[in-house]
């Protein structure tokens, strides 16, 4: 616990030195939110219909810019084989990566809220149940893309291979995720959101650990 909490401390003071490079991500998430709106016209009610896929599609993006860049200072100067020789086994230094990317995409997620109610007009008095949907799936984005960031981060064209690996393996976060939210923003009269709530909780349950005890052999390859 003592390693992962160091590991977690030094993503974190990470993150914040280049601050830069996370608002450029929400930037880009509000980005794509507006695209898409431009894409379905002023059509309020299809707004309203599609704003909960919008939100994950932004972000899904989103992540790949955040996740390739954590993994930035590892590789500058050899620092990630300087990692692998300090007394630390590598699951605590993988938790305190992917603890750290989640939290960032979380930060995203909320910032992007803002711009879906301008641009999408959902209820407001629903956004804070979002918000436990945004921290469920976040993580199940978090888990697996920061082990195959870790596994592309020596490679030359990180950017392309990421999403190629990452995209295929989070389709049923994505699936459960755009349910999720669409059902809370749209009403849910069924009470079919805790269903998808916990299939993203059976998917994190899953990842997270797998993805701990995969992650050293990755690193030493």
């Amino acid at each position: 616990m003592t390693q992962l909490v160091a590991a977690l401390r030094k993503d974190l003071l990470l993150s914040w030195r280049s601050r830069a490079q996370a608002a450029a991500v929400v930037i880009f998430g509000a980005t794509a939110l507006l695209l898409l709106s431009f894409a379905v016209g002023p059509d309020a009610a299809a707004l309203r219909r599609l704003a909960g896929g919008f939100l994950w599609v932004a972000l899904l993006f989103s992540s790949t810019l955040a996740l390739a860049e954590s993994f930035r200072a590892e590789t500058e100067q050899r620092a990630l084989e300087g990692l692998l020789l300090l007394p630390a086994n590598a699951p605590s230094l993988f938790y305190g990566k992917a603890l750290a990317n989640w939290l960032q995409l979380l930060l995203v997620g909320v910032g992007l809220l803002p711009v879906l109610v301008v641009l999408y007009d959902p209820d407001v008095g629903r956004l804070p149940a979002l918000c436990g949907i945004l921290a469920l799936g976040t993580a199940g984005l978090s888990a697996p893309g920061t082990l195959y960031a870790g596994m592309s981060a020596q490679v030359r064209a990180q950017q392309v291979l990421l999403p190629l690996l990452l995209f295929p393996l989070v389709v049923p976060v994505l699936l459960a995720a755009v349910k999720a939210s669409s059902l809370l923003l749209l009403g849910d009269p069924m009470g079919q959101a805790g269903s998808w709530a916990l299939l993203l909780l059976a998917f994190n349950g899953i990842f997270w650990p797998l993805c701990g005890l995969l992650f050293g052999h990755v690193i030493e390859e």
